[in-house]
């Protein structure tokens, strides 16, 4: 089974490379934005949970979340591998992810994570916020603190998965097929080490 964790910055191509990865490796998408609404709509147990501390502008606690991703693995058994989008993003995080995969007899193959300097990335949100109309994009000084704490925060992350042999870098700027090219790369090595 392959598990892929894929990292990067706001405004690195994750939305992109990942729907190219799901084709590519017919893995199954687990965006943790994409479940929470899913849960909601549906008015499961923890949807509903999540939508009143949502509603009060509280986080939703990462055992609300991992039950999510529980339930998703548990209902997609014969799949080959999940693409993790937006979790985890602490290392507590990881620690449970990592259990839970456990408990399903698997386990995170790898952190692929996009690399893309600052200057980039502020350049490419100004051009999406224009195209998109996304307020928080047409923001530099918005952008800049999105960048900051999302290096801030996982900082951690890369040495979570270092530790474990698990974290590959890959170059974030090229063309689109350029950097999918990249990422097929990496995880073939991952595969070959396996």
């Amino acid at each position: 089974m392959l598990n892929i964790v894929l990292f990067g910055p706001p405004g690195a191509g994750k939305g992109t490379q990942s729907e190219k990865l799901i084709a590519a490796f017919n893995l199954i998408h687990l965006s943790t934005g994409d479940l929470l609404r899913s849960e909601i709509a549906q008015q499961t147990t923890l949807g509903v949970k999540a939508k009143s501390l949502m509603d009060k502008g509280e986080l939703v606690p990462d055992e609300v979340v991992i039950g999510m991703i529980s339930s998703k693995l548990s209902e997609n058994k014969q799949a080959q591998g999940f693409i993790f989008d937006g979790f985890p993003r602490t290392v507590p995080q990881a620690e449970a992810l990592d259990q839970l995969l456990a408990e399903h007899g698997t386990s995170i193959t790898c952190m692929l994570a996009l690399e893309v300097d600052q200057e980039e990335l502020t350049k490419r949100l100004l051009l999406r916020g224009k195209d998109s109309g996304r307020v928080d994009d047409q923001n530099e000084d918005i952008i800049r603190n999105r960048i900051k704490e999302y290096n801030n925060k996982t900082a951690p992350l890369k040495s979570f998965y270092s530790s474990q042999q698990k974290f590959y870098p890959v170059h974030g700027i090229g063309g689109v097929d350029d950097i999918f090219k990249a990422l097929c790369a990496q995880i073939k090595v991952v595969y070959q080490a396996h």
